[in-house]
């Protein structure tokens, strides 16, 4: 999200389980209120949009990788991802074959469910794990919502192909919904359902795996769950259309939220490096044949002070004809 898609998605499916198609979207409302993951904005702007009348939530907090907790009129609330009904012990298979096709659409899905106060699914104590069988959990609902590619999503990646980069999918969001943006883009490794730290602990394997071959892992991202992994990898890559944190932890900042500028910074870097190589070259063999003419007494000290200054001044030549890069079209 944002990062190869448009970072605005939209609440695209409402389906209620056991209470009103109102009382799915003021709770989940009522949940995200103040929340800057683009999910949570799209359930409030579409309660306002339809002047839902939203509840005061109380007790909110994000259950990191998996969604948000909150109490709302006396509930107590969860709403977030698969992963986070399953250890929630959430009985989500009503909506199974609902929740299959809206993957296969490329939608993202997510649960309301009413929990036992004290329920967050992190194993903590009161979690689902250690929740009694008389305290069974209540799905409420389910919301799908759908972002859409960027246009230059397909064609930095086919770019990156052509710099000989192989490239990996890493996402928060389910298998059906990733799968189908990977295949549309190109891509044909995919790391799906991945917690924040678990995105640090891919790319460290990753590495691993790569610095046998000497090669390098690069991660770009722009969320807050990105910036374990932007700080991890050998570079990070942060969109300025992001977060602060991802911005802070990555190496690189992109200005512009196009992927397509990944392989333009990539581009530069090596052109970069192939500068500094020649020009230490072209040092050298400057003063391998400048130093023992002086030495013997077989350099003038007027062209040997010519040749320094020439020396510098191709150098600097050199180095300057980097301004004719304009990369590639974005």
């Amino acid at each position: 999200t944002g990062t190869l898609t448009e970072g605005k998605p939209q609440l695209v499916a409402l389906a209620p389980h056991h209470i009103s198609r109102g009382d799915l979207l003021a709770w989940s409302a009522a949940i995200q209120s103040g929340s800057e993951h683009p999910l949570g904005k799209a359930v409030t702007q579409l309660a306002a949009q339809e002047h839902s009348p939203v509840p005061t939530a109380t007790d909110v907090r994000a259950v990191a990788g998996r969604g948000m907790a909150a109490t709302v009129s006396g509930r107590a609330l969860r709403l977030g991802s698969p992963r986070f009904m399953q250890e929630l012990q959430v009985d989500i298979s009503p909506f199974a074959a609902q929740a299959d096709a809206l993957e296969a659409e490329g939608r993202t899905v997510s649960y309301l469910a009413a929990v036992t106060d004290g329920m967050d699914g992190t194993g903590s104590a009161g979690s689902a794990g250690s929740a009694s069988t008389t305290d069974k959990p209540t799905l409420l609902g389910l919301l799908a919502f759908g972002d859409s590619v960027k246009s230059t999503a397909a064609p930095a990646i086919a770019l990156l192909h052509t710099l000989g980069i192989q490239t990996a999918l890493l996402t928060g969001d389910n298998p059906g919904s990733a799968n189908a943006v990977a295949q549309a883009l190109g891509i044909t490794t995919v790391y799906a359902q991945v917690l924040p730290g678990d995105k640090a602990r891919i790319v460290d394997e990753l590495k691993a795996q790569t610095a046998a071959r000497g090669g390098r892992v690069a991660m770009v991202g722009d969320g807050i769950n990105d910036a374990p992994a932007l700080a991890a990898a050998d570079v990070g890559i942060a969109m300025s259309t992001g977060t602060d944190v991802a911005m802070h932890a990555a190496g690189i900042t992109l200005m512009h939220g196009n992927p397509a500028l990944v392989a333009n910074a990539i581009d530069i870097s090596r052109r970069t490096y192939a500068k500094i190589r020649q020009n230490l070259f072209w040092a050298f063999v400057y003063n391998l044949v400048g130093i023992p003419l002086a030495a013997f007494g077989l350099l003038n000290p007027m062209v040997a002070g010519a040749a320094m200054a020439f020396s510098s001044v191709s150098v600097v030549m050199n180095a300057l004809l980097l301004r004719r890069w304009k990369g590639r079209p974005t």
